[in-house]
């Protein structure tokens, strides 16, 4: 099988006892980097050495297969630098690949910046959504925040120490100088801080320099009100591009909450 094992991302006592049990029986690791890989596991005590094998984000589609084949005679043990492989790291080629051969893939959970930031926020946790690195150009970027504007749900990202004043500069413009964010530096790490403020407060700060891993945890979008009459015109709005009434309200009564029945009969009155 294929066991995707979640690593440190940063305080080596957070390896799990399971992880150090399959790096000492391991015949065959992949790893994002085979040095740190031999690192990881001199530092955890593991005296076995397995055979190893460069799984990375330049390659791992077109060995994707090789792996596969390899975990149907023996266990294949895959790591990334820090945290759970698949998530914003290499892995998920080689699991989507191993799910259409019928290849057996399994987990060791363990730690995971995504989540441990969440946490540690402030910001509700009951939804989230994890959107990975932002885009390296400004455009793209802005973009994409924009596209996040109306996101109801707690966003989690990682960013560059050497973007985030820029993203938060981006993150001011497009969801506005108020909206909450937290950046999460250094997580489990001896230098760990952790600094909440307005998307505006935040992008001031970090103008003069930022060092270290960052996750960036941004409040949701507040719930938009609408009114009766403004869900009417958008009835109508959708009527008049073509749309049949019955449609249009059901649509705008799922996207604003009002009634369906309230915008069907308004847009009839109405017209």
């Amino acid at each position: 099988m294929i066991v995707l094992a979640a690593t440190p991302i940063g305080n080596l006592g957070d390896a799990s006892a399971r992880l150090i049990e399959v790096l000492s029986n391991a015949e065959i690791v992949a790893a994002e980097d085979t040095r740190t890989a031999v690192h990881l596991m001199r530092a955890l005590g593991v005296e076995n050495r397995p055979r190893l094998l460069a799984l990375h984000e330049h390659n791992e589609r077109d060995r994707a297969a090789e792996v596969v084949e390899l975990a149907r005679e023996a266990d294949v043990v895959v790591l990334t630098d820090a945290g759970m492989p698949a998530i914003s790291d290499p892995g998920f080629p080689l699991v989507e690949a191993a799910a259409a051969a019928g290849v057996t893939v399994t987990a060791i959970p363990g730690p995971s910046a995504v989540l441990t930031a969440l946490a540690v926020s402030g910001l509700p946790t009951d939804r989230f959504a994890f959107e990975g690195f932002l885009p390296r150009k400004p455009g793209d970027r802005r973009k994409a925040l924009r596209d996040l504007a109306d996101e109801r749900r707690t966003l989690v990202f990682f960013e560059s120490p050497h973007r985030l004043a820029d993203s938060l500069a981006d993150l001011a413009q497009e969801l506005g100088d108020a909206r909450r964010a937290v950046v999460c530096r250094e997580l489990t790490k001896l230098h760990e801080e952790v600094r909440r403020g307005t998307a505006r407060e935040l992008a001031d700060w970090a103008a003069d320099g930022v060092r270290g891993e960052i996750c960036l945890v941004v409040e949701g979008a507040p719930a938009r009100e609408f009114d009766l009459a403004a869900g009417v015109a958008q009835v109508l709005a959708a009527v008049a591009s073509g749309d049949r009434l019955k449609e249009a309200a059901a649509d705008v009564a799922e996207a604003t909450g009002l009634s369906k029945r309230d915008l069907y009969q308004g847009a009839l009155a109405a017209r």
